[in-house]
């Protein structure tokens, strides 16, 4: 199971800067998780300021 990036993600980089696999780019106006890399170790969620990454 992915991950996901809500529309409260503010951009910080954080999540992407943790991520093992590469699987966080940024997107259109946001960061997003690429399902098919993502290997579901909760990195991201654990940095992110604003609480905009959980599980699907």
């Amino acid at each position: 199971m992915a991950r996901s990036i809500s529309n409260e993600c503010i951009s910080c980089r954080r999540c992407s800067k943790e991520c093992p696999v590469e699987a966080i780019y940024l997107g259109t106006g946001k960061y997003e998780i690429e399902d098919s890399s993502c290997v579901d170790c909760g990195c991201c969620e654990d940095v992110c300021p604003v609480k905009a990454i959980s599980a699907e």
